[in-house]
């Protein structure tokens, strides 16, 4: 004990030295001795802190104070320690003073108490957070187990409750802040939720309403603690409005009992009325507490839900009477809100419910005064307005708010009873329907309904609803709606007698009353004109026209009143313009006057006012009246939509009109003339299937509509119109015809099927089907005949008549079938000869070609009588419209068109006769397109016809004309190709692929920039290009064109004579074709009839050929004859020696002979004349081959041996003609002519070592000779020749057969396999996919083993055929008879016929 002391004394001794290590080392000591030491612990503490050692420090003072809490010395020194650590010990400082405050309290030392308590709360509020200094301040306040001992000396609860409060509200506004910034980021968190959860999460772990109620049972102030009280509530209502539905109702009894301590105070806090006012839950606003309603008026004078109320109260619809005046001082206040004005009312009102938009009671009061208004819009917008609050405040409150819900759904009910009728009716029904349900006896409900059935024409049912509503209690206006459902049901005189027991209670003057009387006298007229339906009872003046007068009277802007006067006046009293003046002004006052209107609106179409009819029609469909509401047995109305069709048809707004008539037709798809309205519409829009579509029902129609024959024609007319756009010119053509038979008079029929067959000639010449175009062409020239003698003077006529004149010029095979007389008959009738005198000193035009034309002969005349009439025509229609400048700016470009045809036609014929003829027709089509330009300037077209017409006469004008129309219209394709022609003839090459390159861009399909384009490629020398653009053209263009034909046919032709191959089949169809074509539209390309022979002899058809090739020689021997030029013979000689080669394929020799010699003979005569040489050589071979050819067969081979051998003179030994040579001295069968022609096939392969005919020959011969030297040599020119490519499967054939017989002939290989094997695989082994050597194999073979080679030479045969290879028919057939089998021989023999292997195959399968 004596160390313990002794380390103590030490301990205290360095302490007061300021030895703080030396003190804490000796404490240490003791504590060694007695740990629980309290003095020594107390040491050890204060010296750590001086040493600014705080948690040892720390430690070693709790030491102490476990070991003496009541000692003051261990609290004093942790208290000191943890002042100089700040904040960073604020909670444990707060422990240490509470005990050592504790302490003094024990001990009775106040001062010393209040000291430790202000020093620690002074302490927390500098130095801690907000949450602990709360935690000082509770230590003085009640509930602290200091507070009893210190009351009086601490400062007052209340104040300190306030400073608490303070900081947790600083605190909560804070952590929701951060809480909702934190949750809103999170992926799919919205704003509304997690703004609610967190609001939930901090306001139910909050005491702020406990410390909110602390102030208020402390504090002193009455004003204070109206400020909490109203804090608790709003407190509360936060709360409320965040917690889930389970859980509000006890909260909801919290608030509600607040706030109606607050209203039973009358302290002016909105929130507590408002709770108290909107909470309350009421069928009628007559159940709420009217004195509580004024309270609130007074005490927030400039509230919006104030100024409704103030409003409502001193209105007519507020079921509580007027407040009585109990204080002078309010009087001229009370005096003057109720004797406000309706108008200022409204006024109060619509102010009120703009500044409380919030608030349901609002909404409603102001639903309900519109309604009383009859200001049904904005009743419906009040009401949904309050719907809204109402699902809102139900989401705060949890409350239902049923009866609430009930009223204003009443309100938005029957507000879209009248809204807009009967378009609302259906969602009026589902809001009347549930009210039914929980309260069947609702008046307002059973009314609103029963109106609804009314508009719905279910008047039995209205008046059953409407007669419960009356069981409620007596309502004059639900009397006189029973009565007249009851009388609208047919019930008339029950509903005139009960509508005449409603009259009694009338009588008063004001407004509503009277408009009700007016009603119910002119629904009582129209009991009595329904009652008796005699004119005499609805003439009379002291009956129903009585009653509708006294309506009016009652009420002048009663509109049904007006409506059924317009009816009197216009049926009955036979006074148009009263009864128009009375459908006006019912239609002013109400656009559902629907009668009304659809009388207005006939009278404006009568007087084709069609701006006048849109404008009714549009006022109602506006009006809503017209479309039922789904589900009701009422009829739609649509003729409004189809007065709105008629008149957008009429402005040409299609695409609108297309909408009315289809909007028309939902609401009466039975409906004739809106289907042929609809069809027209599509028509004119260009959509002609679903026009089609249309006519054709509205035609279904027409036995079911009950019509008249001359109210249907025009939907057939419009059909076939619409036929006629599709290209179905057949049946627009019948329909037309049709329409005729029943309205023969109809001039726009005829007219439409004049221009139909006129389309139709023009379109069949585009598809190639010229004889219908002629067919065509003379029924329009047929049709117009027996128009004119109606109408003469009409713009189509002579225009249609004029195209189809100038048809039978663009199929000149055809023009011998013009009906001249038809078109003479036609143009002279009513004739005026000045009419055809215009231009008639240019091309020599006039009225005497009328006089002619009769007389014609046919043939190239008769085509010239065509053109003239296509000209007079014209010249007609520029007679006929002399007085409208466009329309004969027009005709005079018809007329420019038709003359430059003629030039173009006549200029193309050889006959010297239209030489002097062409140019005038060229002249007068330039003064025509000039006169046409003078009209009309600015048409691009007339200026590119000009310059067409100029580019022969003066380029320079054709230049600027083009220019001009580029400038006009820049996207023409057809303009720049057109002057990319000019800059060809010009020999500008550049601007010629330029124009053409600008046109292919603008119109890639435009037929004549690609032709261009080719016949550029051509002067450039790129043949093959050009070729491949003149096929692109061909392949695009239609018909109509005879240039894409020409070139295409020769650029074909010169493509083949430079085919080293020889060419498929397919590939001469297409020409062959155009040219069968283009001689049918032109009679006078010779140089094309002699390429058409040619194509046809090519692919065999040498009948076809020869029967060409004569009519050719005929005309160029005529030809020859007028001219005697050297041409005309160089091309008669020609096509002779062609015409010779045909005969010769067919076989007939001795033509063939003298043909030939004839052709050499006209050849002679050419020699004088300066003539290819060349092409003479060419056709003279030609002619002595076949000359020696026929000679042969004929049996002459000594004539046939001279004109091989005069050939061979004439060609230097031309290889073919060696050829025939040898094989016709072969044939002859002397030694001498067979040494010849050894010899003479020595020289040729000399000369033409790779020609395969002279190698074939030689080969032969050699084995027929036995000569092995030559067959080594022969053999080894064959296999070089079957390695080539250029080397036909004909020949490939002769060789394999030919290699094979050679080989047989010389020793067998080794191995035992023949030669014959060997040579018939290496042609399979050099060309698998070819037949003749599968063939040649096949044959060899044993009849067991030869199966396989024959199928795949059957196999391979089928692949080689056009358009895959060239392999002919008759190796085709061939292949199939090889095989053995008797239905390939049958295939073969159906193949050709002509070859003897299919039938040899089909005898010895049988």
């Amino acid at each position: 004990m004596s160390s313990v002391k002794a380390g103590l004394k030490a301990a205290k001794a360095a302490l007061d030295a300021q030895k703080y290590k030396e003190a804490a080392k000796e404490a240490r000591k003791v504590l060694e001795l007695d740990s629980n030491n309290y003095h020594a612990n107390v040491f050890l503490g204060l010296a750590l802190d001086k040493q600014e050692k705080y948690e040892e420090a720390e430690k070693a003072y709790n030491v102490a104070a476990k070991s003496k809490p009541n000692d003051p010395l261990a609290w004093q020194g942790l208290i000191t320690l943890y002042e100089k650590q700040a904040g960073k010990k604020a909670d444990q400082y707060h422990d240490a003073a509470l005990r050592l405050a504790e302490h003094y309290m024990e001990v009775d030392d106040k001062t010393k108490c209040q000291t430790i308590v202000d020093k620690y709360v002074g302490f927390a509020k500098q130095h801690g957070t907000w949450s602990q200094y709360k935690h000082a301040l509770e230590i003085m306040l009640p509930g602290s187990t200091l507070f009893d001992y210190m009351e009086g000396r601490f400062p007052n609860p209340a104040y300190l409750y306030t400073k608490a409060v303070e900081i947790v509200e600083a605190e909560e506004k804070e952590l929701i802040n951060k809480q909702i910034g934190e949750r809103r980021t999170r992926l799919g968190a919205k704003i509304g939720q997690v703004t609610i959860e967190v609001k939930r999460e901090v306001l139910q772990g909050s005491n702020l309403e406990h410390l909110y109620g602390c102030i208020i049972n402390w504090t002193s102030d009455d004003d204070l603690r109206r400020l909490y009280e109203e804090k608790v509530l709003q407190r509360a209502y936060d709360t409320l409005a965040v917690l889930p539905l389970q859980r509000k109702e006890e909260k909801r009894a919290q608030v509600l009992k607040l706030a109606e301590g607050l209203v039973i105070l009358k302290h002016p806090f909105a929130l507590a009325w408002m709770i108290v006012l909107e909470w309350k839950d009421v069928e009628t606003m007559e159940d709420h507490d009217v004195g509580l309603l004024r309270e609130y008026i007074e005490l927030f004078a400039d509230d919006g839900l104030s100024k409704v109320l103030r409003g409502y109260l001193a209105s007519e619809i507020s079921p509580f009477p007027e407040p009585l005046k109990t204080v002078e001082v309010e009087e001229e206040e009370k005096e003057h809100i109720w004797s406000m004005s309706a108008e200022d009312r409204l006024i109060l009102m619509t102010e009120g419910v703009q500044e409380s938009s919030r608030s349901v009671m609002s909404q409603r009061l102001m639903g309900e005064y519109y309604l009383y208004l009859e200001e049904h819009s904005s009743a419906v917008q009040s009401a949904q307005k309050a719907k809204e609050l109402i699902s809102l405040e139900t989401q705060v409150s949890g409350l239902g708010y049923q009866n609430n819900l009930d009223a204003v759904n009443i309100i938005l009910a029957t507000a879209l009873i009248h809204y807009q009728t009967p378009r609302n009716h259906p969602e009026a029904r589902k809001l009347f329907d549930p009210i039914l349900k929980r309260k069947p006896k609702d008046s307002s409900a059973l009314i609103g309904v029963g109106l609804i059935l009314e508009e719905e024409e279910d008047y039995e049912s209205a008046a059953d609803f409407l007669d419960r509503a009356l069981k409620r209690g007596p309502d004059v206006k639900v009397r006189a709606e029973s009565a007249w459902c009851k009388a609208l049901n047919g019930h008339w005189k029950t509903g005139l007698e009960d509508l005449e027991a409603c009259l009694p209670d009338l009588e008063a003057p004001d407004i509503r009353t009277k408009a009700l009387r007016s009603q119910t006298l002119y629904r009582i007229g129209m009991c009595m004109w329904n009652l008796v339906t005699s004119k005499a009872a609805r003439r009379a003046r002291n009956g129903a026209y009585a009653r509708l007068l006294s309506s009016l009277q009652a009420n002048l802007n009663f509109a049904p009143a007006y409506t059924s006067l317009g009816i009197y006046y216009a049926d009955y009293g036979k006074d148009k313009k009263r009864a128009r003046k009375c459908f006006q002004k019912a239609f002013e006052l109400s656009p559902s006057e629907v009668l009304a209107a659809e009388r207005l609106a006939r009278a404006f179409a009568d007087d084709r006012d069609w701006d006048l009819v849109e404008v009714v029609a549009q006022r109602v469909v506006g009006s809503g009246k017209i479309r039922p509401p789904p589900g009701s047995k009422k009829k739609g109305i649509s003729w409004p939509f189809a007065a709105l069709g008629v008149c957008q048809l009429n402005s040409q707004d299609y695409a609108k009109s297309i909408v009315s008539f289809q909007s028309a037709l939902r609401i009466s798809p039975e409906d004739y003339h809106c289907w042929v309205g609809l069809g027209e519409s599509y028509h004119n829009s260009g959509r002609y299937i679903a026009a089609t579509k249309a006519f054709e029902h509205a035609e279904k129609l027409e036995s079911t509509a009950n019509l008249h024959p001359d109210d249907t024609w025009f939907s057939r007319y419009m059909l076939s119109n619409v036929r006629r756009e599709l290209g179905d010119f057949d049946e627009a053509a019948s329909g037309y015809k049709d329409v005729l038979l029943a309205k023969p008079t109809e001039f726009g029929v005829a007219i439409a099927l004049l221009q139909t067959f006129v389309e139709s000639a023009l379109r069949s010449i585009e598809l190639g089907y010229f004889g219908r175009a002629a067919s065509s062409a003379a029924e329009a020239i047929t049709v117009a005949a027996g128009l004119v003698k109606h109408r003469h003077d009409a713009f189509n006529l002579w225009k249609a008549l004029g195209d189809a004149c100038c048809v039978f010029s663009c199929i000149q095979a055809y023009a011998k079938e013009f009906p001249i007389e038809a078109v003479s008959s036609t143009l002279q009738f009513e004739m005026v000869p000045e009419m055809f005198e215009q231009l008639a000193d240019y091309d020599g035009t006039g009225a005497a070609v009328l006089q002619t034309m009769n007389s014609a002969d046919s043939g190239p005349m008769s085509l010239e009588i065509c053109l003239q009439a296509g000209i007079l025509s014209q010249k007609r229609l520029i007679y006929v419209c002399v007085n409208n400048i466009h329309a004969q700016a027009v005709a005079w470009y018809n007329l420019g068109w038709t003359e430059y045809k003629a030039h173009v036609v006549l200029a193309q014929h050889a006959a010297e006769s239209y030489d002097n003829k062409a140019p005038r027709y060229l002249k007068a089509s330039v003064r025509c397109f000039k006169r046409a330009i003078e009209l009309e300037a600015g048409n691009s077209d007339f200026w590119n016809a000009l310059a067409i017409v100029a580019t022969q006469l003066n380029p320079k004008v054709a230049q600027h004309a083009f220019v001009r129309s580029l400038y006009l219209n820049d996207k023409s394709a057809r303009v720049w190709t057109n002057i990319g022609t000019l800059y060809l003839l010009q020999e500008d090459h550049q601007l010629a692929n330029e124009a053409f390159t600008r046109a292919q861009s603008t119109d890639p399909e435009y037929t004549n920039a690609w032709v261009g384009q080719g016949i550029l490629a051509l002067l450039l020398g790129e043949a093959k290009e050009a070729q491949i653009f003149f096929t692109h053209a061909f392949e695009i263009a239609d018909s109509s064109s005879l240039i894409t034909k020409k070139l295409y046919a020769s650029s074909t032709f010169d493509r083949l004579l430079t085919q080293p191959s020889t060419p498929q089949i397919t590939d001469l169809l297409q020409p062959l074709f155009a040219l069968n074509q283009l001689t049918t539209q032109t009679t006078n390309s010779l140089s094309f009839t002699h390429l058409l022979a040619l194509f046809s002899e090519r692919i065999g058809a040498t009948t076809d050929a020869t029967a060409t090739l004569s009519t050719l020689c005929t005309a160029l021997e005529a030809e020859y004859e007028l001219s005697e030029s050297p041409t005309s013979l160089s091309h008669y000689a020609q096509a002779t020696a062609d015409l010779a080669r045909a005969h010769l394929a067919e076989r007939a020799f001795p033509t063939a002979i003298s043909t030939a010699e004839l052709a050499l003979d006209l050849s002679l005569d050419a020699d004088s004349q300066p003539l290819d040489p060349a092409a003479a050589r060419k056709y003279r071979l030609s002619a002595h081959l076949t000359a020696g050819l026929a000679h042969h067969y004929s049996g002459h081979s000594s004539n046939a041996i001279g004109m091989f051998r005069t050939a061979l003179e004439e060609t230097n030994a031309s290889p073919d003609a060696v050829c025939l040579l040898a094989q016709v001295l072969w044939a002859n069968g002397g030694a001498e002519e067979r040494d010849v022609a050894r010899e003479q096939l020595l020289d040729c392969v000399e000369k033409h070592p790779g020609h395969a005919g002279a190698i074939i020959l030689l080969g032969v011969i050699a084995m027929l000779d036995d000569d092995t030297d030559t067959i080594d040599a022969v053999v080894s020119d064959l296999h070089d020749l079957r390695t080539r490519d250029d080397i036909s499967a004909q020949q490939q054939a002769r060789i394999g057969k030919l290699l094979a017989a050679l080989a047989g002939a010389s020793s067998s290989q080794e191995g035992g396999e023949s030669a014959e094997m060997v040579e018939a695989t290496t042609a399979i082994m050099l060309a698998p996919g070819k037949p003749h050597g599968w063939m040649q194999l096949g044959e060899l073979a044993a009849s067991e083993d030869g199966g396989f080679p024959r199928d795949m030479a059957l196999l391979t045969a089928r692949g080689a055929v056009p358009p895959r290879g060239t392999l002919g028919a008759a190796a085709l057939a061939g292949a199939f008879a090889g095989t053995g089998r008797v239905g390939d021989a049958q295939r073969g023999v159906m193949i050709a016929p002509w070859v003897r292997d299919g039938w040899e195959g089909l005898c010895m399968g049988g």
